[in-house]
């Protein structure tokens, strides 16, 4: 189920709703926001970020419910981190709790931006090979659990 968004929006930062695309139970795909990250008052597109809705067993092990990524030209500015807080509202208004943020072990820039967006280091597993990313020679994802209790609600 689709839902509005709404403003978000910290300091310069801006996250602009690209799309939504329903499920695709065909494909596993699950209901995703798929955002922009923009400089206010820029139509500059600084990096993306998504949102997966649903608890699957490969989202919560090993896709997470949150992707990423920063352009090389916008890095150091924690864009990355600071969208993923701005998207705890939608994620609690969806029940997401907790909402789950996986990336590989040598991924240094996208394990700090877990510990700076607030999320705790549960476990490093291993992929196995019925997993997607395991065909393109992934064999361990961290897994980051963000509460979203403490997020209110009414910002929706």
């Amino acid at each position: 189920m689709y839902i509005e968004p709404g403003k978000l929006q910290d300091g310069e930062l801006i996250l602009q709703l690209d799309r939504y695309l329903a499920a695709d139970p065909e494909r596993e795909w699950l209901p995703t926001y798929h955002f922009n990250m923009q400089r206010a008052g820029s139509l500059e597109v600084v990096g993306w970020i998504n949102l997966r809705i649903g608890n699957p067993e490969r989202i919560v092990l090993y896709r997470g419910h949150i992707g990423y990524g920063v352009n090389p030209d916008s890095r150091s500015r924690r864009f990355a981190a600071r969208s993923v807080r701005l998207l705890l509202p939608l994620a609690a208004a969806h029940s997401l709790n907790p909402i789950w943020i996986t990336c590989n072990p040598d991924n240094l820039a996208s394990r700090r931006t877990c510990e700076l967006a607030g999320a705790e280091l549960v476990e490093i597993i291993e992929v196995p090979p019925e997993e997607e990313s395991y065909r393109y020679g992934i064999r361990q994802k961290c897994r980051y659990r963000l509460f979203t209790d403490d997020v209110p609600r009414e910002t929706l």
